[in-house]
């Protein structure tokens, strides 16, 4: 795999969800994403955004353009030094939230994506990878 572009932004407040999610639209709209699949996209990106804020701290989000053989694609790289998730299985299902949310967030988040990593511990923050392929 090939990464052509990366930016990294601050997700640390309201504003920068914001920013995060034009990032994610503009180079959606580069790599050619159908409007559904933009979409979709801009969707999981805000959802794990909100994620970082909510229940990280806040962090940073990577933005990657991805080339392989035969498709291109956008990686989104989200990490905090948050408290971490203890049960990550328990987390990736629908309805379970620690904030009194829908729990709809990172389960939600996975089926709007390609690809879709968490990597976390208690103590040790969380990392959430996703990505979006379109075929070449």
């Amino acid at each position: 795999m090939h990464v052509e572009r990366t930016s990294t932004l601050e997700v640390r407040t309201s504003e920068d969800v914001v920013k995060v999610r034009q990032e994610v639209r503009n180079r959606s709209v580069a790599v050619g994403f159908s409007l559904v699949d933009q979409t979709k996209f801009v969707t999981a990106a805000s959802e794990i955004a909100r994620n970082t804020i909510d229940h990280g701290g806040g962090g940073l989000a990577r933005i990657e353009t991805i080339t392989t053989p035969g498709k291109r694609g956008l990686r989104l790289i989200f990490e905090d030094q948050g408290p971490g998730i203890a049960d990550i299985k328990l987390a990736m299902q629908d309805g379970y939230s620690t904030a009194g949310g829908l729990g709809m967030g990172m389960p939600g988040a996975k089926r709007l994506s390609n690809e879709f990593y968490v990597e976390s511990a208690p103590g040790k923050g969380t990392k959430v990878t996703l990505v979006r392929w379109k075929s070449a």
